[in-house]
């Protein structure tokens, strides 16, 4: 999984004024949860942009002053109900030998026969829960709708599994291809059609 560098450094106060203080200079109030004790640091709020703000997953290495890194994946986060400025972020620390468990998003690969035949896919689950060591985590998981015919459905069983584990139920349906509409209208035309030659036939 692709890691995204946070720069910060340690709080000395955790009081509510030197935590406004800090929000107010640009800066979000962090704690770093996982280790011996929690670690409170300050990172600037531009810092967070492209882990927050996207639809992407990403664990985050954390470089504090002072020599201080740590390799961490975003737990919990806070917005201002209002301006929608974040408030305070929530970091648990990696164990490379320790599984940890995380949603990352569905990727779709492959044109369905289905839908080139004028289905509609419908995507089911945006996002799967997986559990993998921190160096297997996956930056997605594919589901590859090529062979998903008018009706089908693709199920969390057919996903391929790569050091990793999908913590979903095995009836999961991961997406599933639909008859529109155009295509309902089309083949109820068609067997309108086909029994009104038969019937002139006769």
């Amino acid at each position: 999984m692709k890691s995204i560098t946070i720069k910060g450094s340690e709080r000395e106060s955790v009081g509510k004024s030197a935590t406004k203080a800090a929000r107010n200079a640009g800066m979000v109030p962090c704690v770093l949860y996982g280790g011996d004790q929690p670690v409170h640091f300050i990172a600037e709020e531009k810092s967070f942009k492209g882990l927050v703000y996207t639809p992407n997953v990403h664990t985050v290495a954390v470089e504090l002053a002072g020599g201080k890194n740590y390799e961490a994946i975003l737990q919990d986060i806070q917005f201002d109900p209002v301006s929608d400025k974040i408030l305070h972020i929530d970091f648990y620390q990696l164990d490379p030998k320790k599984e940890i468990t995380m949603e990352v998003p569905v990727k779709v690969i492959g044109n369905s026969k289905g839908v080139m035949a004028g289905g509609v896919l419908r995507l089911n689950q945006r996002k799967l829960k997986v559990r993998a060591l921190p160096a297997n985590l996956p930056d997605f998981v594919e589901a590859d709708i090529t062979e998903l015919e008018m009706g089908n459905k693709l199920y969390i069983t057919k996903i391929p599994t790569n050091n990793f584990k999908l913590l979903q139920p095995d009836n999961t349906v991961i997406c599933q291809v639909k008859i529109s509409r155009a295509a309902m209208k089309a083949a109820q035309e068609a067997a309108k059609a086909e029994k009104g030659a038969k019937g002139k036939k006769k």
